[in-house]
């Protein structure tokens, strides 16, 4: 690991991590992208030390630390395979709901099997929506035992290994949430046209059919018709998490430029000598630090519960963007040898580019940011002509 980033947790959590990362996560990295699979004997070795269950408390299994060694774990193993940090995220957003919003009986259930390695999945997506999470298809309606949930989910995270989806329904009260497991009858994950991505490469985005889906009344999380506010709280938390894998991937491609640049010589010096490509490492160096100072600031304010909307999204939005740029110039300082498929700053890259788009677009964050901005100064805005 390079010395170059300071630490912003504590030292003996990040050796065991760091360690861990270093021998079972990295060397499967480039086979994780390679062939798209979801790397599951890897997430339930990092469940089995807690690095799943970081924030959850002890007596559910969890390490019970605060929100920056949630961070820490994330751009850590980012660092190795944003892939494996991908299928620790979507794990994350389903406990966050289960912990937040579910009932007792469902905590019971499922919080301590996330420390024995349960694999989940945020499963908010439709093909025809997108973004747009308050119009669904897929329809939630009662009966005397609880519910039944109808439609299909487009291209979900983690999906090809979930055995436990979080989903949002059309019930009769508005959009509500659920829990459903991938073992249930009428659940059909399958794969589609558009099921393989470029970049965080953790097995396909599976569509997931869901048809005559009999849930109990225990399994709609929080209240009916709140779902797009459980969606919300959710992914103002893992936000964070993803600013903090898109800073490992930052990292990563810096570090192994600066690494090819000590070594290579052109014009009868070293690469790293040229004061172009130390500017190059000078800014890049200073937006990673800034982006991981948001970052952690971000996980700070999620332990207070300081306008967390606000600060997940600043931090996704930046972490992101500084991210592709990492990547972009790491292959333009290693010239040729960037562009080779044996090097993994193409896989930098492609990985950087997609936390542009998931987990909330750059666009989608603008618009959180602008509205939590204009709500801290008293701002009302002129209501919609009908």
């Amino acid at each position: 690991m390079s010395s170059i980033w300071p630490d912003h947790v504590d030292a003996a959590f990040l050796e065991g991590l760091r360690t861990l990362v270093r021998e079972v996560v990295a060397p499967a990295a480039d086979e994780i992208d390679k062939k798209d699979i979801y790397p599951s004997e890897i997430v339930r070795r990092l469940a089995k030390d807690g690095y799943t269950s970081v924030c959850l408390p002890e007596s559910e299994g969890g390490l019970g630390k605060p929100f920056p060694f949630m961070a820490a774990a994330f751009e850590e193993v980012a660092y190795a395979s944003a892939a494996v940090a991908t299928s620790m995220i979507t794990i994350f957003q389903a406990q966050q709901t289960v912990r937040m919003f579910g009932s007792e009986s469902v905590k019971r259930k499922f919080l301590p099997r996330f420390r024995e390695g349960l694999l989940c999945s945020f499963a908010m997506t439709e093909a025809k929506h997108g973004s747009d999470v308050k119009t669904l298809d897929t329809k939630a309606t009662r009966d005397n035992d609880g519910w039944v949930i109808d439609g299909e989910k487009a291209f979900i995270t983690s999906s090809s290994a979930a055995e436990l989806f979080v989903i949002l329904a059309q019930a009769p009260a508005g959009v509500s949430a659920f829990v459903l497991t991938r073992d249930m009858a009428g659940v059909r994950p399958y794969l589609s046209a558009t099921s393989q991505t470029m970049g965080l490469r953790n097995g396909p985005h599976l569509n997931v059919e869901l048809k005559g889906v009999r849930l109990g009344h225990e399994m709609l999380m929080g209240d009916e018709g709140k779902g797009v506010k459980v969606a919300a709280m959710t992914l103002d938390h893992s936000r964070v998490a993803a600013a903090a894998i898109s800073c490992g991937i930052a990292r990563a491609a810096v570090d192994g430029a600066i690494a090819w640049a000590k070594e290579r010589t052109a014009f009868n010096q070293k690469v790293i000598e040229f004061q172009g490509i130390q500017w190059y490492v000078a800014e890049l160096v200073t937006q990673i630090d800034a982006a991981r100072l948001l970052v952690y600031e971000a996980a700070e304010k999620l332990d207070r519960g300081e306008d967390i909307a606000r600060w997940g999204a600043e931090a996704k939005l930046f972490a992101s963007r500084v991210a592709v740029e990492a990547a972009d110039k790491a292959i333009q300082i290693c010239g040729a040898y960037g562009t080779t498929t044996h090097t993994p700053f193409p896989r930098y890259l492609r990985d950087a580019k997609v936390y542009e788009i998931g987990g909330g677009s750059s666009e989608i964050l603008r618009n959180t940011i602008a509205k939590r901005l204009l709500a801290s100064i008293g701002f009302v805005p002129t209501p919609p002509k009908t």
